[in-house]
């Protein structure tokens, strides 16, 4: 079957997610939500439960760069190339409080070669948390069988 010919950008970003999903132990385990996936964006979503507060009693920023490194990853690897993180860096606006339910969206700012520039901003409610920015690096493999679907 030539998957090429069969699948939009659209699916082609869910078959990818569904399958690094199958992977995802760590997002899982931190109760995360896919909550939305297309080409070159994604959503995800986590409540912040008693053993993501720190000392300050606020979510820890580790669970916050999580999140969003997160919803990156699924963006980045939407066109069918395995795609791994080269650097990423996050600036905190305000706390994240526990019980509230996170929500990073990524998007992609730029695609060139096997470099990739994604903004991820996580609310909370109408209060945006944290602005994180994200260098993909697109390394060999890819997520479906045929391998020359490009999205």
């Amino acid at each position: 079957m030539n998957l090429k010919a069969t699948l939009s950008p659209e699916d082609v970003a869910r078959a990818c997610a569904d399958a690094m999903w199958k992977e995802d132990d760590a997002s899982k385990g931190l109760g995360m939500e896919l909550v939305e996936i297309k080409p070159g964006q994604a959503t995800m979503a986590m409540t912040v439960q008693p053993h993501m507060v720190n000392g300050q009693r606020i979510c820890h920023g580790g669970y916050i760069f999580t999140l969003a490194d997160s919803a990156f990853a699924f963006a980045c690897n939407s066109h069918n190339d395995r795609a791994v993180a080269a650097q990423g860096n996050i600036t905190f606006i305000r706390p994240g409080k526990l019980g509230d339910r996170l929500v990073a969206t990524a998007r992609e700012i730029s695609r060139s070669g096997r470099s990739g520039i994604y903004d991820v901003r996580v609310v909370a409610g109408d209060s945006v948390i944290a602005e994180f920015r994200g260098h993909s690096r697109v390394i060999q493999g890819s997520w479906l069988p045929d391998t020359d679907i490009k999205a």
